[in-house]
């Protein structure tokens, strides 16, 4: 629970950082504000010109929202206080890319053409000719002889140029991830991607190491609008599941002025209220990840029937063993024993990976398994600057490799090395919704994201993530766009979603808060019969003790001949009733509006969240519409965003800020050194709070001392249960 509790707020920390994109100009401390403004941002950009002259205006937006990005010292952005028409402030929000390192990472200069490309999942003649796709990111290698033809431009706001060129290692930590995916859209060489005619422009917004600010991701989205995209992709985010202010706002501003938008779930799976902004954003796409069809190693003893799979190490040779071979304990070997052969299986030790590797290697093993020496799976990495290691690597977790030991010392051991086709599921690493406060149903749909080839600079390789699984929808929204220029963004969208199918594990549907609609179908989608609006049901939360809700849905005909549906009665559940109709007849090209109501009694159903599927038929055909409501209360965080900084427009106070996504009897953060955890002072303490952002003042004198601190925040819920998170914040 500690562990899970710490990763959970290393994320937090990139989400809201106390005091984010600061820089150290002769050991004094800069600040980056985003400030929303009453007027035309361009005058009051003058106004901060004229009278403030040490403070640089770094954007002005008047697009997505009016306001300015401003930077300076604390006591330079203290007088812009002056200003009537500053109405709010931002603090800067941290951005990362969102990729994982595939099994297979290295860079290759050639594909092979029997690895599968995205633009297999094309079926259709159509390539997205026309379409204008804007890749927010961290650059694009426009060099690459797969992008050149399809790179029409863009911006980079990193270095504030019109060379969005990705990080190079002359620049700080290289970076390929926007390379990559715009290679998964519009490759057009060795790699094929979705819509491979479909115009690319770079937006860079992430800089060295694939980071960037809520700066940059507004202006690029800014610059997109400008430059009338059809389709933004932003393979970026971060994992905190509250409405993220003017970021969310920028992306459903984009929307309404006739972009789609396309975003990457995250990759803090599997557990539910993972989802980040910005896909939390009602109007965004946001895309989960699957796995792609593809063999995996296993050992498999059919006598025992057990099978065990093997974790491939980093920086080894390929798991491309079948056959039956004898398995000996490396750390156990009898005097004289070879392992001439055979695979050597050994205990994780406190030597290096890559020399247990090179012993059973320079002994003649055919591969290596290394069980772990406390329970939970395993990540080894071979690399090392010494000696590539030549045979295959894997892991296994602790009661595998002890129950494999366990059979050794019976005998001669003789087991399978077997390559097993994979489970085509959602990937685990893929985040799951539902959406806090909102309760909305995230992700939207999803796409291939596992050990998915693109190109990168230099060449080609292969990654993990839902980053990869967004510019798959972008792309498929491209060559939809080709085939449709007369369909709204609705119908687009609504088409890709009607048409998705769900995946199902051991003959059960998963959950839609895992899967959206379930993994796109390019070809269905392109000639649906219906297109449903806005299919996913999100009824809401019961607070009293028995309520009616109601949803309405649009469901319209593209065929035609009239149409008749009618819904399956949906499996009975105590304390639900539903009030469905019967059925219903469309007319040709014609729309209709349906409504679906639920009832609900709070004591004839468990508290929490309650989801599954109507079915939804016409003839042979079947429509899948997941539904969501939730009883009294929900397990999701109840405390996020934590704010804490400077007030620059007094320079005498610090500003807090929080979400709470329910009420809560008390709430109080604690302040712990740093280093030795040691209690150093109570910072705030508040009671009865209801749900929604709280913001508030302290004196310098009430902050105390400064320096970096990890501050414990404790929320009482209603039930008297206790939630904690932990932050750093700094005290100047």
């Amino acid at each position: 629970m500690w562990k899970k509790m710490l990763r959970f707020l290393a994320v937090l920390m990139i989400f809201m950082q106390i005091l984010t994109v600061n820089t150290y100009q002769a050991g004094q401390l800069k600040q980056t504000l985003i400030i929303e403004v009453d007027s035309d941002p361009y005058q009051v950009k003058e106004e901060i010109e004229a009278y403030h002259p040490f403070i640089e205006v770094v954007a002005v937006y008047d697009i997505v929202f009016e306001g300015l990005a401003v930077e300076g010292k604390a006591e330079q952005l203290a007088k812009l206080g002056s200003i009537e028409q500053v109405k709010a402030l931002h603090q800067v929000q941290t951005y990362q890319t969102m990729p994982q390192q595939a099994d297979n990472a290295d860079v290759i200069e050639k594909m092979d053409s029997s690895e599968p490309e995205p633009y297999d999942l094309n079926t259709t003649a159509l390539t997205g000719r026309n379409v204008k796709v804007g890749v927010i990111d961290t650059g694009i290698d426009y060099n690459h002889p797969d992008l050149q033809k399809n790179y029409q431009g863009g911006y980079d706001f990193v270095d504030f140029d019109e060379d969005p060129m990705e990080t190079t290692p002359e620049e700080g930590h290289p970076t390929t991830h926007g390379t990559h995916v715009a290679g998964i859209i519009a490759g057009n060489g060795d790699i094929r991607g979705i819509a491979p005619d479909a115009e690319i422009y770079a937006y860079r917004a992430l800089g060295p190491g694939g980071t960037g600010s809520s700066v940059q991701v507004l202006a690029a989205i800014e610059k997109a609008i400008e430059d009338e995209m059809d389709i933004i992709n932003l393979s970026l985010g971060n994992d905190v599941n509250v409405p993220d202010y003017p970021t969310s706002r920028a992306v459903n501003r984009a929307s309404e002025l006739g972009i789609i938008v396309v975003i990457a779930n995250g990759n803090s799976g599997p557990d539910a209220w993972t989802v980040g902004s910005p896909a939390t954003a009602d109007q965004s796409v946001s895309v989960g990840a699957s796995t792609t069809p593809q063999k995996e190693p296993v050992l498999a003893d059919t006598f025992a029937e057990k099978e065990i799979p093997l974790l491939e190490a980093l920086g080894a040779e390929r798991w491309e063993l079948e056959d039956s071979y004898q398995l000996v304990d490396m750390d156990n070997m009898e005097p004289g024993q070879s392992l001439q052969g055979k695979i050597a299986l050994a205990k994780r030790k406190e030597i290096p990976f890559f020399e247990m590797a090179l012993q059973a290697e320079n002994m003649g093993a055919e591969a290596l398994i290394i069980y772990n020496s406390e329970p939970g799976p395993l990540q080894a990495s071979v690399d090392n600057n010494r000696q590539p290691v030549t045979i295959p690597v894997a892991s296994i977790q602790m009661e595998e490799g002890e129950w494999l030991q366990s059979q050794i010392r019976q005998g001669i051991y003789f087991i399978d090395a077997v390559q097993k086709e994979s489970l085509l599921t959602i990937a685990p690493f893929s985040s799951r919704g539902p959406v806090a406060v909102q309760w909305a149903i995230k992700p939207d749909v999803s796409a291939p994201g596992s050990a998915i080839w693109s190109t990168v600079p230099g060449g080609y390789q292969a990654m993990n993530g839902t980053s990869m699984a967004s510019p798959h929808v972008a792309g498929a929204f491209a060559v939809l766009k080709e085939a449709h220029p007369d369909w709204t963004n609705k119908q687009l969208i609504g088409a890709l979603k009607t048409t998705a199918q769900p995946f199902e594990e051991q003959e059960t549907r998963l959950p839609a808060t895992t899967q959206g609609m379930g993994l796109i179908q390019l070809d269905e989608a392109m000639d649906t019969p219906a297109i449903i609006y806005d299919p996913q049901l999100e009824f809401g939360k019961l607070n009293g003790y028995q309520e009616e809700f109601t949803e309405t849905v649009t469901i319209e005909n593209k065929t035609a001949e009239a149409q008749t549906y009618y819904f399956d009665m949906p499996e009975r559940k105590d304390g639900l009733v539903w009030s469905i109709p019967q059925s219903f007849t469309i007319q040709p090209e014609e729309q209709k509006e349906i409504t679906v109501k639920l009832s609900m009694n709070r004591e004839r159903l468990e508290e929490g969240v309650h989801e599954g599927w109507l079915t939804l038929k016409e003839g042979k055909r079947s429509y899948a519409l997941p539904y969501i409501i939730v009883n009294q209360e929900a397990d999701q965080p109840k405390t996020a965003g934590f704010e804490f900084y400077l007030e620059p427009f007094e320079n005498a106070d610090y500003t807090y800020q929080f979400h709470l996504t329910e009420f809560v009897k008390s709430f109080n953060v604690s302040l712990y050194h740093p280093e030795t955890l040691l209690f150093e002072r109570k910072l705030l303490e508040e009671e009865e709070l209801e749900a929604g952002t709280h913001e508030g003042v302290l004196r310098k004198e009430e902050a105390g001392a400064s320096g970096y601190y990890l501050a414990l925040i404790t929320a009482e819920l209603e039930n008297g249960e206790i939630e904690q998170v932990e932050t750093m914040i700094f005290i100047e």
